[in-house]
Order: C-alpha cells, then sequence, then structure tokens
C-alpha cells in the first residue's frame, strides 16, 4: 500500500496524505526505530508524558517505509508506549533518507514541540551538505531560518567543497548562482549579430530577457556587460571596458567619435573639445598603429614603450572612474 506523501514543490517535500489514499495502518511499536532526528539532544520526556496524560487521540506517525525509521512523532510514540499501547497508527514516506530527513525537519518546524534555533542550525548544514543544489531560500523554509543564516552557515560549511553554478529556488526552478559567464556570451552575440532577436539571445546565453537588455544598454553606454558587484574584486580596480568587452572595429570606434562630437555638452564646452582632441589623437586605427611604429627608432622604443604603458594606465583609471559613475576630483 502506497502511501507516499506528495511534493506540493518539485524539491521540496511536503507533508500530509494526498486525498483518495488509503487511511494510515496500525503498525506494531516494536517493528519502529528511533528517528534520524534533527534534535541533537533526543527526546523531550516531559514533553511525551504531557501528551500521555492528556488522553487525546494522537495524530499518525510518520515513518521511512525503507528503514522503519520515525521521520516524525517520536514523542507520539513514546506517549503511546506510556500508555501501554502495542501498535500505533503510522503513514508511510517512500523516498531517500535524505529526503526523509528534510520531510522530519519541516515537520518540526511546523508543528509539535519546535526545534530549537542550535538544532535547526545543526539540520541547515546537514541538508546544505545533502541538497547543494537547494538554494538558501529553499533550505531557510524548511529550517526555519533566515536566508542570510543559511548563507552563513553555506559558507562556513562549503570552504573546501567545489561550489556550484546553479541552485534550485523554492519554486522548483534552477537558477545561475551568477549571471556574468551569461552576460559575457550574450556580450558577444550581440556583438556577432546584432539583428538577433533578444529572445534568441537570451535562450541561447541562459540569462533573462531582462538581463539582455540591461547588457544590450550597458554596451550601447560604452560600459562593462557585467556589473562591478558580479566580477572578482581584482578585475574590478584593474578593469577598463577594454578589458572585458570585445575588441571595437576602427569603424566602430570613428562613429562614437562622431556621436561625442554632436553631442551639444561636450563640443560647447572647452574642456569636451579638448577631451575629443585627446580621444581623436589616441583612436588610432590598425594603418595609422604600424605606420607609427615604423616612424620609432629602435633605441626609443623603450622609452615611448614605457611612456605609452603610463598614458594607457591613465585611460585605464579614468575609464574604470567613468564606469563607476564617479565624478573626477582635482
Amino acid at each position: 500500500m502506497d502511501t507516499r506523501c506528495r511534493d506540493a514543490h518539485p524539491a521540496l517535500p511536503s507533508l500530509g496524505r494526498p486525498p483518495g489514499h488509503p487511511p494510515a495502518e496500525s503498525v506494531s511499536i516494536d517493528a519502529l526505530h528511533p528517528s534520524d532526528s534533527p534534535r541533537t539532544s533526543g527526546e523531550n520526556s516531559a514533553h511525551a508524558r504531557t501528551l500521555a496524560e492528556s488522553g487525546a487521540e494522537l495524530p499518525p506517525i510518520l515513518v521511512h517505509r525503507a528503514t522503519m525509521r520515525v521521520i516524525d512523532g517520536m514523542h507520539r510514540l513514546r506517549a503511546a508506549e506510556l500508555r501501554g499501547e502495542k501498535t500505533v497508527l503510522v503513514r508511510y514516506f517512500d523516498g531517500a533518507a535524505t529526503e526523509a530527513f528534510v520531510l522530519g525537519v519541516k515537520a518540526n518546524i511546523t508543528h509539535g514541540l519546535p526545534l530549537s534555533l542550535a538544532d535547526r542550525r545543526v539540520a541547515a548544514e546537514r541538508i546544505i551538505e545533502s541538497h547543494p543544489q537547494w538554494s538558501d531560500r529553499a533550505i531557510a523554509s524548511v529550517t526555519g531560518l533566515a536566508a542570510k543564516t543559511v548563507g552563513m552557515i553555506r559558507r562556513c560549511a562549503s570552504e573546501d567543497s567545489p561550489q556550484l553554478r546553479a541552485r534550485i529556488g523554492r519554486d522548483g526552478r534552477v537558477r545561475p548562482l551568477s549571471s556574468a559567464a551569461g552576460r559575457l556570451q550574450a556580450c558577444v552575440m550581440l556583438q556577432e549579430n546584432p539583428a538577433a532577436s533578444l529572445r534568441q539571445i537570451a535562450s541561447a546565453s541562459g540569462i533573462s530577457l531582462g538581463t539582455v537588455r540591461d547588457v544590450r544598454d550597458r554596451l550601447a553606454r560604452g560600459e562593462d556587460p557585467v556589473p562591478s558587484r558580479q566580477r572578482p574584486r581584482s578585475e574590478v580596480v584593474r578593469s577598463a571596458s577594454v578589458d572585458v568587452l570585445p575588441e571595437r572595429t576602427d569603424d566602430q570606434m570613428s562613429r562614437l567619435l562622431v556621436r561625442l562630437r554632436q553631442d551639444p555638452s561636450i563640443r560647447l564646452t572647452e574642456s569636451g573639445r579638448a577631451l575629443i582632441r585627446l580621444l581623436s589623437v589616441h583612436a588610432l586605427t590598425a594603418e595609422e598603429r604600424r605606420r607609427l611604429l615604423n616612424t620609432v627608432p629602435e633605441h626609443c622604443r623603450g622609452v615611448v614603450a614605457e611612456l605609452a604603458n603610463a598614458c594607457a594606465q591613465t585611460w585605464c583609471e579614468l575609464a574604470t572612474w567613468l564606469a563607476r559613475g564617479a565624478e573626477a576630483k582635482v
């Protein structure tokens, strides 16, 4: 007789007997084994005595059929023993032992004698180990902890463990932990095929349609397609957009300069015109770069290289400041 608990969520097991299934069956107490309990201090004898003395009919106990271990109801089982009963009503769960433990934790959060904070933290650590693909919010919904607390436990428990690239949320959908790789792929696709629809790019790169729009808008503004918060700190510090963005062609550079020259806020100010002159000098075409290199004498190449590197660092810092939206300080 299969009285498997139906999942209300594709990833998280839920309690309750599905409608239309046979009622719980009577099972000998001697056939049952102690639970793989999330309670680190074991059962509370006073609570079991209170249940036994109440005289109330006790709800069925949830049992893992494969092992006959009690998933939820150890206090009810102890109460039945104190009453001198030989059998208890049992509802079976058919599933993996790891799912049975999750089910036991969830049951002790929603009813009965609640788990202590220490018990819930230990349970969260164990679920993180058995279900690393679950999101912090999904595990929080099972353990009754805050998602931030679960995240802190995960960081402490999995420092030496392989890190997953995606997790399953409470709604059962798989989401990447970071959209950085998808953003870079979308960036390349937008550059290589500007006529492609955003939906096609979103599907191919594994990111949402809104994220693809953000990548497109960032490219139009000359910004890094990956926000700084999704990049390593060392990369944020050293990166200008040229480090991450695909290399622009000479025609693209010319169009950007034309757009700047046509902008009244740039061309109608002295500092704006000076900026355009500097950018025009440094935005060399491939042919101009070759001609320039051929004019540098052999004995001067080291000095020119050092000066060029210093100029490049200055422009790199300027690009980083602009990308962050910082105002230049004198």
